[in-house]
């Protein structure tokens, strides 16, 4: 829509025009209230000063279309106001802050131009027909411009991160891969993350599901994570590939929780210990690589997180790393106790935390929720199917027994 040349529309071009000769000052004007009500514009000297070219140039553009009848269709988006959207993009500034910096500058700049006509000698009614008409050219205007900043804040902000994701992820493997010092605080800065904390390495992967955004759904869990465990400051999230990622939680303390996996979620997660510096950065990812191996090797992720704390997980990983000739000593230890079948399951998992209580019925049972002449059946059933008393090779027995715990089938006889 544009103004026509005569009646109301010239009335409308005096308004602008008046403006126009001060537009430094109604530039200002807007500026500062953006400022005040947007607080993500804030930033360094030079985001500030594009800020205001931006302005200027969105001011100057669409009273010009008012001034000369230009409809806003001819009209070209403004080049400060295309490297302000840019900008914004490089600076993880939300679209959301974007779309809010317009209607609100619009809002500013009409305030102005309402100030401007009450101002004029026009008889009310003609006061009505010109703040009508520069209504629906200035709201035209704000439609049109959001969708051009905004399809250039999106190009700019995917290209932008792909960059810095292949930048981060380099910078990711330079500091895992080298044994040797890295600067800390350098790295540090690259990465926006704190090196010198406690970190907890997380892996994170999804079974493929068609047209849905795993890493997406993996980083938002990341976030969940990191607020839940009152993290020290910004989670680092990397993707490996498009169903993997990696992650670092800078927590306060060692003994932590992780959020718990969404329902109907494809997602699996597992954590390495809480570990302090570059050393425990590493580590607390080896860790979890460590913790996803066994997971993978098993065949059954589960649907929670699983934490290289937890008992005889890293042993398992670090035994089962020939899984075939894991089986063949495991069968060797445990003997027709080391088959796959639900019974020889049950009397494993009662043998097991037996040996890990200390040999202690009680302390058995009360963990198991199993009375005290159960656990002891089961414990005496279990040395008879394994053939031999496990007095003697106690160590074996109780290695053997975590590595079926962990792995199961896959290191099971049939």
């Amino acid at each position: 829509m544009e103004i026509p040349p005569s009646g109301e529309g010239s009335a409308a071009a005096d308004v602008v025009g008046r403006l126009v000769d001060n537009l430094d000052e109604v530039t200002a004007r807007t500026q500062r209230v953006l400022m005040e009500e947007v607080a993500d514009l804030g930033g360094d000297a030079q985001l500030v000063q594009l800020l205001r070219d931006n302005v200027a140039a969105n001011i100057d553009t669409v009273l010009s279309a008012i001034r000369h009848g230009i409809p806003v269709g001819h009209v070209e988006a403004p080049t400060a106001a295309l490297e302000y959207a840019r900008r914004l993009a490089q600076r993880d500034v939300s679209a959301n802050a974007l779309v809010r910096a317009y209607r609100i500058g619009h809002q500013a700049v009409l305030k102005i131009l309402l100030e401007e006509i009450r101002a004029s000698d026009l008889d009310p009614q003609r006061r009505l027909d010109v703040f009508d008409e520069i209504l629906a050219v200035t709201f035209r205007y704000i439609d049109w411009i959001t969708q051009q900043v905004l399809g250039v804040y999106q190009d700019e902000y995917d290209r932008w991160q792909q960059s810095r994701n292949r930048l981060q992820a380099a910078e990711i493997r330079g500091v895992l891969e080298s044994d040797d010092d890295v600067d800390v605080d350098a790295v540090s800065t690259t990465l926006r993350y704190p090196l010198r904390a406690t970190h907890v390495g997380l892996v994170l992967w999804c079974d493929a599901s068609g047209d849905q955004d795993e890493l997406s759904a993996m980083e938002r869990y990341v976030h969940e994570c990191a607020a839940s465990v009152g993290a020290r400051e910004r989670a680092l999230f990397v993707s490996a590939d498009r169903l993997t990622a990696w992650a670092w939680l800078p927590v306060r303390s060692e003994n932590i929780t992780l959020a718990p996996i969404p329902e109907d979620s494809t997602l699996h997660v597992v954590a390495g210990r809480a570990l302090p510096g570059v050393a425990g950065f590493r580590r607390s990812h080896r860790q979890a690589q460590l913790a996803r191996r066994v997971m993978l090797a098993a065949g059954s992720p589960g649907d929670r997180p699983v934490s290289a704390a937890e008992p005889g997980l890293m042993l398992a990983g670090l035994a089962g790393t020939d899984l075939d000739e894991a089986r063949a000593w495991v069968a060797a230890v445990l003997g027709p106790l080391a088959t796959a079948s639900p019974g020889d399951e049950r009397l494993r998992e009662t043998l097991r935390v037996f040996l890990r209580a200390g040999s202690s019925f009680k302390a058995a049972a009360g963990e198991l929720h199993l009375h005290f002449n159960s656990v002891k059946y089961r414990v005496q059933r279990a040395a008879e199917r394994r053939g031999r008393p496990i007095t003697d090779d106690r160590l074996d027995v109780e290695v053997a027994l975590l590595l079926c715990h962990w792995f199961g089938p896959a290191i099971l006889t049939e």
